[in-house]
Formats: C-alpha cells, sequence, structure tokens
C-alpha cells in the first residue's frame, strides 16, 4: 500500500533534518535536556512507519516508564502530522499498527521473556530504538540487537537516545573512543553519534530556556544544559544495589513506605519498602513517581500499591495529606525536626539498600544524588536539592526507626 504525505520541513528541527533518510547500523542521538531528540526520532518512526518497509521495537529499561514518555511521544507525533486515520493504537498491549501493516512495539527490558517472542505482523523488525539507554546494561543492548534479523528491504538500525549522565558509563566506553568532544556530530562506517543541546530546538519557550542556563551547579550543567558527559565527584550513596526481588518479596514482612508531593515541574515520589533490622537492610520494593497528578489520582495510585499500609508523607503540605485521608489513604506527616535531612543521611548510608529492578527512578536518584560543593571543588555536608523525591521519601518511611537509633543523653545529678 502506498501512502501519500506531506509533513512541512518546519516541523523539524533543522540540525536533526540530515537525519530523516540515514541508514547507519548504530545510531546515537545524546546530549542536554529539551533539545529535541526524543521528539524528532519520534517523528522519524512515524514517517518510517507510514512509508512502509520498517517496523520498530521501541524499549526503555522498566516497562512502566514507556507509556508516559515515549509511547505518548509518538502518539503527539501522529497527532501533530495528522494521521490519526492511519494508525489503530492499542494502549493496552503498546502496540501501534499503521493501516498498511507496519507497527511500532514497545516493551521494557525487564520482560525479557517477551522480547524474546515479539514478531510484527508484516516482515521483521528493522529498527530497535533504546529510549534513556543510559538506564540499561550492556548485555540487554545486545540481546535487543539479537532482535534486528531477517529479510528486509531496509537497511536495519540500533538506535540509543540519552542524556550522558556519567562518562563512567558502559556506553561511553564502548562507542565513544573516536568521538572528539569538540565536534558534534561523528559518522564513520556504522556509527553516527549526533549530539544537541537546546540550542538547537526552536520551539521551546524563554522560560524553558532561562531555566537551563540559570543552573548553578556544576554537574547539572555540564550534562543538561551542555549536554557533556557527567563527571560525579561526591556522591552521597554508594550502599546500593539492584536486584530481582520477584521471588522474595511475598516473604518480606515489615513494611514501610513514605511519600513526597509534586505537580507540575517535580514528580509526587512514592517509596514502598520492607526492612530487615537486624541485617541493616532495606529491599526497595515498588515506586511511584509520577508528575501532574491531583490528589485523588495519587490517592489512587497508593492504593493500588501499598493498600492501606501507613504512607509517611511530606509535613509540609498538611492540606494535601489531609485530603489523602478522605480519599482512603492511611496517611501522616514526617515529624522532620532540625538537622532532619543530614541525619536521615547519615543513617540510610549505614543501611544494605537492595532495589528491585523495576524501581527505575530509585535508582536513577541514588545515582546522581551528591553533596554541593564549595568553590575549590571540596564536598559540602549540603546535598545538592534535585533529584531527591524517592530519596525524602525513603528518610520519611524510616523516620521512626532513626529516632529509635538515636543515642539517649542522660543527666544525673552530682553530689556536692
Amino acid at each position: 500500500m502506498l501512502i501519500d504525505i506531506k509533513i512541512s520541513k518546519k516541523v523539524f528541527n533543522e540540525v536533526y533534518f540530515p537525519y530523516l533518510d540515514d541508514e547507519t547500523r548504530t545510531q546515537i542521538f545524546f546530549g542536554g535536556a529539551s533539545s529535541g531528540k526524543s521528539v524528532f526520532l519520534a517523528q522519524r518512526c512515524v514517517l518510517d512507519i507510514v512509508k512502509g518497509g520498517r517496523n520498530y521495537l521501541i524499549a526503555r529499561n522498566v516497562q512502566k516508564t514507556i507509556r508516559k514518555s515515549v509511547f505518548n511521544e509518538i502518539t503527539k507525533a501522529i497527532k501533530r502530522f495528522k494521521l490519526q486515520d492511519l494508525f489503530s493504537i492499542n494502549k493496552t498491549d503498546l502496540v501501534i499498527t499503521c493501516v498498511n501493516g507496519y507497527q511500532i512495539i514497545f516493551c521494557g527490558l525487564d520482560d525479557t521473556e517477551k522480547i524474546k517472542s515479539i514478531t510484527p505482523e508484516l516482515g521483521v523488525i528493522t529498527d530497535v530504538w533504546i529510549e534513556e539507554a543510559t538506564e540499561t546494561i550492556k548485555r540487554d543492548i545486545k540481546q535487543l540487537g539479537k532482535r534486528l534479523r531477517g529479510k528486509s528491504k531496509n537497511k536495519k538500525r540500533l538506535i540509543l537516545s540519552f542524556n550522558p549522565i556519567l562518562q563512567d558509563h558502559w556506553i561511553y566506553d564502548t562507542f565513544f573512543g573516536g568521538w572528539d568532544d569538540s565536534k558534534t556530530v561523528y559518522h564513520q562506517d556504522n556509527l553516527l553519534i549526533v549530539k544537541t543541546t537546546y540550542k538547537d530546538n526552536k520551539f521551546l519557550e524563554e522560560d524553558d530556556i532561562e531555566a537551563l542556563e540559570s543552573e548553578t551547579d556544576k554537574y547539572y550543567y555540564d550534562v543538561y544544559t551542555l549536554g557533556n558527559w557527567g563527571i560525579l565527584g561526591h556522591v552521597i550513596f554508594t550502599n546500593w544495589r539492584t536486584e530481582d526481588l520477584s521471588e522474595i518479596r511475598d516473604k518480606l514482612d515489615k513494611l514501610k513506605n513514605g511519600g513526597d508531593f509534586g505537580f507540575s515541574s517535580h514528580p509526587a515520589g512514592l517509596i514502598h519498602t520492607a526492612y530487615d533490622k537486624k541485617r541493616s537492610r532495606i529491599y526497595v520494593l515498588d515506586e511511584l513517581y509520577e508528575t501532574g497528578l491531583t490528589n485523588d489520582r495519587l490517592a489512587e495510585a497508593t492504593l493500588e500499591i501499598v493498600g492501606r499500609q501507613l504512607v509517611v508523607w511530606d509535613s509540609a503540605e498538611p492540606k494535601s495529606i489531609a485530603e489523602l485521608k478522605s480519599f482512603g489513604v492511611n496517611a501522616t506527616g514526617a515529624v522532620k525536626g532540625p538537622d532532619s535531612v543530614n541525619y536521615g543521611i547519615q543513617w540510610l548510608q549505614r543501611q544494605d539498600i537492595v532495589i528491585d529492578i523495576s524501581c527505575q527512578n530509585t535508582k536513577n536518584e541514588l545515582q546522581k544524588y551528591k553533596w554541593k560543593e564549595d568553590k575549590n571543588g571540596n564536598a559540602m555536608r549540603v546535598p545538592v536539592d534535585k533529584d531527591n523525591h524517592l530519596i525524602d521519601a525513603l528518610r520519611y518511611a524510616y523516620e521512626d526507626e532513626m529516632a529509635s537509633d538515636k543515642p539517649k543523653v542522660r543527666f544525673r545529678s552530682m553530689a556536692g
């Protein structure tokens, strides 16, 4: 089936236009926040499907993060191009099918068996796109690469997109050996690397630009404003690891939950954990990390994860806590107190934190949470107040344990 459509060049950021038809085997689009890379890749995906001959498999590390990120980006691209009549969108199975039979299939890398069995209705998988690729491990990308097989008239492509959070990442070691930091494009043989920043995105609003340009923390400015590979000097938490907890979660007790409020620019965070006090071990079993939730929807999502278990919320919003209670959540406010942040951090540093592989946002926060630095690069005992919604929620959840561990001071009168 031949579909004839016309799309104006004006809907694209010019920096990406040369790559609309690029067939390099491995393609990396990285750089700063709000650079438009994910929007472009979504646009290209939609046009590729309409032209026919290509099927996309789009993945993120965790299945539940897909629906409100890259899946939404694809559906928005379809609407911007006014092509809704050409696509059937299955929100349950996360499959988008064009009238010509070609498909966009979404999956999480936490369901490896599903990945092995994915087959499009027509033809073969020609394109694998991994969004937020820095969340992944090298083995998973190799597994996805194996999906690029079978006869096709189009060349097959492996596409990675991400913010360059840490220079010691396996992606840097694997693909950036020939990269020149003074350039924005590397193109040789079977590898294309394109670096972009907010300056390449003509669709940004002034307040978006102001927020990026006014960033004061060096790490965040380097990574999210300039799009450079990040180097973290003073990370706060190193006492954590990820595991598949599916086989033991039903055996765990002493469940503890914490919550942090958010709405538009900051996500609401809920963390569901279990505590093994004898081993000083915290198991992170589930999380909620979402923007735009009104309190009724936040309550619904909370009840789905923890039921009627107690949740200790940020006490800075007593009205929100009261509303959550009215919707059936067993909610209370955190006590906090003088120096509660630093004391909570120190207590958590003494624990063994095990994160279920499904809790990607908890992992992301612990990986980036760091101390502020003085002008000489020395660590100050003040954490950078960014990307810490779930960490704050974790502190609230364990306030009672922290209180019981505080040394008791007794005063005795001295005989004169």
